[in-house]
């Protein structure tokens, strides 16, 4: 039974889906936070993905012409420090002249935004791909003998590793911010509220920056486990990955970061196991369509459940 289904199924296919949805759900907070408090859809979010991965490669070139052999999440610490600096200057100069404005103008603005980091970003390393990490990420196997005919047995690469521990600290960090803090305290407030928690005497603007700072970091930190997994960079992968993330914000609850999360791991899980070949005869979705796995629960949860699985704002 093991060979015939749970060796494939496991390590082709629920593991890398699980990998896939954690790397959605910690873009998906960026998205849900800067939606759920400063109420607009952020399309930039994913070039700022990207371009955390860009730089850390840069970084990680800058290390090795010094002779330091630099693994990709060194690189990412100071990749991470700029992505947060480019996300709160784009808020200081682009977002911020449209706080009182109508909604739509902010959108286009990120729009625009978008398209101007991601022509920044061409313009710096050029438009063609990068090899992120070079070789062949070979798995580690995990083998247990339960009984003598069954050998249980995982494949998981040092990569996929990294991804998972990674998310998890990122998560346990995230919840401490959120539920222990003042500052994550105050986030919770603007978001539910945000005329009545700038009556209680919350600094808003401070707020504000604060949901920049934490969605710059997840935003790079998204973009470097993304670019670890595939091994390649190229400067239409934010832009590949915003769809996926706004689904997984919905799915979640707008307003809601550990819906989030959720809707990330339920959307990766899907769009994997949508490729699975339940039924013997070749893969229910082809991989090539994946994508429309996260465009069809987006437009599902709208018609039937538009606050999403945790009862987030309807705007």
């Amino acid at each position: 039974m093991w060979e015939s289904f749970g060796f494939e199924f496991i390590n082709f296919y629920f593991i890398p889906g699980l990998v896939l949805g954690c790397i959605y759900a910690l873009g998906a907070i960026g998205i849900t936070l800067t939606f759920g408090i400063l109420r607009f859809a952020n399309f930039s979010h994913g070039e700022i993905m990207m371009t955390s991965s860009y730089l850390t490669w840069e970084f990680i070139m800058i290390f090795t012409s010094l002779g330091i052999l630099a693994h990709p999440l060194i690189g990412a610490i100071p990749a991470s420090i700029c992505a947060i600096l480019l996300a709160l200057f784009v808020d200081r100069f682009f977002y911020k002249p449209f706080r009182n404005a109508p909604t739509i103008m902010i959108v286009i603005a990120s729009f625009g935004m978008m398209l101007i980091i991601r022509s920044m970003v061409q313009v710096i390393w050029g438009p063609n791909q990068l090899t992120f990490v070079k070789g062949i990420a070979k798995p580690n196997a995990y083998i247990r003998d339960l009984t003598a005919s069954f050998d249980f047995m995982l494949l998981i690469p040092n990569k996929h590793f990294s991804i998972l521990i990674g998310t998890v600290l990122i998560m346990l960090l995230f919840n401490y911010l959120l539920s222990s803090t003042k500052i994550g305290k105050g986030m919770r407030a603007v978001s539910d509220n945000p005329d009545l928690a700038k009556v209680s005497g919350i600094d808003v603007e401070n707020i504000i920056k604060a949901t920049w700072i934490v969605g710059g970091f997840c935003a790079a930190a998204a973009g470097v486990f993304l670019a670890m997994d595939t091994q390649f960079i190229e400067s239409t992968m934010g832009f590949r990955m915003l769809l996926p993330m706004f689904a997984a914000a919905i799915l979640g609850g707008i307003g809601r970061p550990f819906g989030a999360v959720a809707g990330g791991l339920i959307i990766g899980l899907a769009e994997e196991l949508s490729a699975y070949p339940w039924f013997g005869d070749g893969p229910v979705i082809s991989p090539g369509y994946k994508s429309g796995v996260a465009f069809s629960i987006m437009v599902l949860m709208l018609i039937i459940k538009p606050s999403g699985l945790f009862k987030g704002k309807v705007f």
